[in-house]
């Protein structure tokens, strides 16, 4: 008997599923509200779009800059805290979950991967990992943030850059994997936050 692809019970670990069906469902459904309920809101509809996060599990916090073109893979697993952005085309895929931190902001279609295999693994194990990034850092335009990356406090990864380890506190990151560049100057606006 043959069994068939994406079944728990199959043999061969690569046609496992990765996620329950009825995680499944939960992410489609989301997919569909977010479609219906935002995809095509004006852009200064910012408030709306974080209503329909927060209605979606997402802990959202005051004054964010969510852009309608965005996909957040689980609301349920986002975490924002105050004035964050997230801008155009960015892509959060979150099953490890994300926390955005006062003032971070994300820039458009900067992609932040919270999930990898273990190639070396017989059964290609999924492995997810929370990506944080801190108070008042910025991953530029078209960026990549890897599974578990910190990006700290004022921190900036550069346009099209990867990170695959954690970024120090203000300092500026270049390049694919991302290499320090320089020091950042420190915001006046952070001596609130001590």
């Amino acid at each position: 008997m043959k069994l068939s692809s994406h079944n728990p019970d199959n043999p061969d670990p690569l046609l496992r599923p990765s996620f329950s069906f009825g995680d499944k469902v939960k992410r489609l459904v989301w997919s569909v509200a977010w479609s219906l309920l935002c995809r095509w809101t004006p852009k200064p509809f910012h408030n709306w779009r974080s209503l329909v996060l927060r209605m979606f599990g997402g802990k959202i916090g005051n004054s964010n800059f969510i852009y309608p073109s965005c996909k957040i893979w689980a609301p349920w697993l986002l975490t924002t805290e105050d004035c964050v952005t997230i801008g155009p085309g960015v892509e959060v895929y979150n099953p490890g979950g994300v926390l955005l931190q006062d003032h971070a902001i994300v820039s458009q279609d900067a992609y932040l991967c919270g999930a990898t295999h273990d190639y070396d693994s017989p059964e290609f194990t999924y492995i997810k990992k929370r990506i944080t990034v801190g108070p008042y850092a910025w991953v530029c335009a078209k960026a990549i943030v890897l599974p578990g990356v910190h990006c700290k406090e004022g921190s900036v990864l550069g346009a099209a850059a990867v990170a695959t380890r954690d970024l120090e506190p203000w300092t500026v990151y270049a390049g694919n994997p991302a290499k320090l560049v320089k020091p950042r100057k420190k915001s006046n606006a952070t001596e609130s936050r001590t």
